[in-house]
């Protein structure tokens, strides 16, 4: 029976709450919702959506690599929006760090992310290691 295996690194935000940036069982790795947060200050990333997208998908990036995954290996995402009006913008980010093979997507409106973040991504991905 596979082990639950909680994931950390300090090249993402820690966690600011109680929950673990990724776990892993299995081949699965479950990323927590990355906002666009600097890992160094643990601050918003200025610049608005498209800054923030990037950050965030460093950072589940990050948390993946930490693991053995990678960005290729991501098999689902969900993209919460403070704004629905800057989802192109967000995903025009978004498509720079899935260019082909695009992971299955869901993208919502939310009225409010924490630290009045702009955008929030979580990942799902396997990895090959075990």
């Amino acid at each position: 029976m596979p082990q639950k295996k909680i994931i950390s690194t300090e090249k993402a935000p820690k966690a600011i709450g109680p929950y673990s940036q990724g776990v892993q069982f299995g081949n699965l790795i479950f990323t927590a919702g990355q906002l666009g947060l600097d890992p160094a200050s643990g601050e918003l990333i200025p610049g608005g959506i498209e800054m923030e997208t990037r950050r965030a998908l460093e950072n589940i990036r990050q948390v993946l690599e930490s693991s053995g995954s990678s960005l290729q290996c991501v098999l689902k995402t969900t993209v919460f929006l403070r704004d629905m009006k800057e989802f192109s913008r967000m995903n025009g980010i978004y498509n720079e760090f899935f260019p082909d093979d695009y992971p299955a997507r869901t993208t919502v409106e939310v009225a409010a992310l924490p630290r009045n973040g702009a955008v929030e991504i979580d990942a799902i991905a396997y990895s090959n290691d075990n």
